[in-house]
């Protein structure tokens, strides 16, 4: 199956004004449990906690 290279921005850290942190991560082009933008909790340093990081363009 094909996989894509996505990038996750932190949605908090955009929201309060602080330097985002961005991840690099795969996903399968054409699975049926992922159609929309992918969201995971990975680990912010600039706020120093686990926040809800989702899937740019």
């Amino acid at each position: 199956m094909p996989q894509e290279i996505i990038t996750l921005e932190c949605t908090e850290a955009k929201a309060e004004g602080m330097p985002v942190s961005r991840y690099m991560s795969k996903r399968n082009k054409k699975s049926p449990r992922t159609p929309n933008r992918l969201e995971k909790k990975k680990y912010n340093p600039h706020l120093r906690r686990h926040t809800l990081h989702r899937e740019t363009k």
